[in-house]
């Protein structure tokens, strides 16, 4: 007899990796007109406590959209983040916000 929470907990871990990205950094920033953004190391992504679709564009590149914004996220050759935000109302930077 196979156990039923197997067959519970697998969509669950699969969910868990799936929005994983690896390569993206941790880093809180805010930017205007009250984006807050969130990543843990190697995702998920949260724009505004809600979790984004995230993509890698190539290793230092990384893509996130939600919440109608899509989040720009760069490596510098200082391995220091740089994030901008685009929606509607056209491009913008982020400030990092420091721990």
């Amino acid at each position: 007899m196979k156990n039923p929470l197997t067959f519970l907990l697998f969509p669950v871990a699969i969910a868990a990796l799936a929005n994983t990205t690896p390569g993206i950094p941790p880093f809180d920033a805010d930017c205007p007109a009250n984006v807050t953004v969130h990543a843990d190391q190697d995702g998920p992504v949260l724009i505004n406590n809600k979790e984004a679709e995230t993509k890698a564009v190539d290793d230092r590149h990384f893509e996130a959209t939600g919440s109608g914004v899509t989040i720009s996220i760069s490596l510098a050759e200082d391995d220091s983040v740089v994030v901008s935000a685009t929606s509607k109302s056209g491009k913008v930077m982020c400030q990092s916000v420091e721990d």
